[in-house]
């Protein structure tokens, strides 16, 4: 049975929980917490699709999504 006051997602640390209604924000906060990294220095995507940075807060969640934080690659 699902709990509806929360929402599981899939990342490639494990299986993440967070209230139901989080923000994509939300759940970059949670994944790097105790690391390094900050939430400027990843690129991000839920179910496959990039994410940019300015629209995570606004990027509401829903069960079962994949949720990737990955370091952008640039060239030249």
């Amino acid at each position: 049975m699902s709990d509806p006051t929360h929402i599981t997602l899939h990342t490639d640390q494990g299986s993440l929980q967070l209230p139901s209604g989080s923000s994509l924000a939300d759940a970059v906060a949670r994944l790097l917490a105790g690391t390094e990294q900050d939430s400027v220095s990843v690129a991000t995507a839920v179910n496959g699709h990039f994410v940019p940075r300015h629209a995570r807060a606004g990027h509401r969640l829903s069960d079962g999504d994949t949720v990737l934080c990955f370091s952008p690659i640039t060239g030249g």
